[in-house]
């Protein structure tokens, strides 16, 4: 029943009580199929959309007093919007109601309101996605490999893979880079246009001129960053990075070290000798270069995030005198001898191999990848 108002010494009838009492245990339901705007006979009831085509709620000021709830519940086709007329409504979540989705509009005082949607945030939309599949769910799904934006229809939840650019490995003697950062969560958006950033690969050294490795760039989604892969240095320890760079092939030159969630450590260079250090990954350490062989890179991440499987972040292989590190799928392997080594592959993240004991070149960190995702 709509909220009552009574006086001082009333008698209620029995009609009254138990209408009272049921409306403790199945709130007052008012069915509406067109756009509708509260009225003050709403608080304590429960108001139903249920209209084919998209509809709203209008919520206006000067109707109820703080305390005051009802709930929204949307069972038609069309989405429902629980909109803001003269008085002002706030959410954690999104206002834009699909099929069965509803919840509480509660008031703070006659001219503010807060929205709590039944079960948390939900996943929110956007537009222009392919339908994929990922573990029996169904997504609609954007990828990126260069920098863009995304506009977000809905605010919510999404999920998002950030893979940043990886290391360039080092020439002569070389090290390998490291593989890109990756941030991989579920994370909320609000509804509006947010900016993409794709990182580059750092160059591989030239191996004529004892040249370093050039640092991966970072790639981004709105404050989500990842970290770019770590280079490999020219007689120097490797750079910390998504993951760590690796070890000069000579003097025992340590790897670089991962950021904590986003990579690993990579591998050390030999004390003496042609071994390179292995570049880290996502998901493993790069291994350390031996007197004659180069460490491998580090394992990278391997995720069906885009529907299919494909294997980001990993490390590129160190040099070596007889025998090359390899590295992670999609990463550069290093080079022997005078050997230049190959580049990473691009929007994989992974980091380039370490160039010949002999001049050979460093090879290219690959370039950097944003996916985003919701269910539906």
């Amino acid at each position: 029943m709509a909220k009552q108002d009574f006086t001082a010494g009333q008698i209620l009838t029995a009609a009254q009580m138990d209408s009272l009492q049921a409306n403790d245990y199945n709130w007052t339901v008012s069915t509406k199929t067109d756009s509708y705007v509260l009225t003050a006979a709403d608080a304590g009831t429960t108001v139903v959309m249920n209209a084919a085509s998209a509809k709203t709620i209008t919520v206006n000021t000067g109707l109820f007093t703080a305390g005051d709830t009802l709930r929204i519940y949307n069972i038609g086709a069309g989405t429902c919007t629980v909109t803001a007329g003269t008085a002002t409504v706030t959410t954690s979540g999104s206002l834009a109601l699909t099929q069965w989705g509803g919840g509480t509009l509660y008031f703070t005082s006659a001219s503010a309101s807060i929205f709590f949607p039944f079960g948390g945030v939900s996943y929110g939309s956007f537009s222009g996605g392919s339908t994929i599949t990922d573990g029996g769910v169904s997504y609609s799904y954007l990828g990126f490999t260069s920098t863009s934006t995304i506009t977000i229809d809905r605010a919510g939840l999404f999920d998002i893979m950030v893979v940043a650019g990886g290391g360039g490995g080092c020439g002569n003697n070389g090290g390998a880079g490291g593989g890109g950062g990756i941030i991989y969560q579920t994370v909320y958006l609000t509804a509006a246009t947010h900016p993409i950033t794709i990182g580059g690969g750092g160059a591989g050294g030239a191996g004529a001129t004892n040249s370093s490795g050039a640092q991966g760039n970072y790639s981004a989604l709105v404050q989500f960053a990842a970290l770019g892969g770590g280079k490999s240095n020219f007689d120097a320890n490797g750079s910390d990075g998504g993951s760590g760079g690796g070890g000069w092939g000579a003097n025992s030159r340590t790897g670089g070290g991962g950021q904590a969630s986003q990579g690993n450590s990579g591998g050390n260079g030999t004390a003496s000798g042609s071994g390179g250090g292995g570049g880290g990954g996502y998901s493993g350490t790069g291994g350390n270069g031996t007197s004659t062989t180069g460490g491998n890179g580090g394992a990278g991440l391997t995720t069906t995030f885009t529907g299919s499987s494909l294997v980001f972040g990993s490390g590129g292989g160190g040099c070596g005198g007889t025998t090359a590190g390899t590295g992670g799928t999609n990463a550069g392997n290093g080079g022997i001898n005078t050997a230049n080594a190959t580049s990473a592959t691009a929007n994989r993240g992974g980091g380039g191999g370490g160039g010949g004991n002999n001049n050979g070149n460093g090879g290219n960190g690959g370039s950097g990848f944003v996916g985003i995702r919701f269910k539906v």
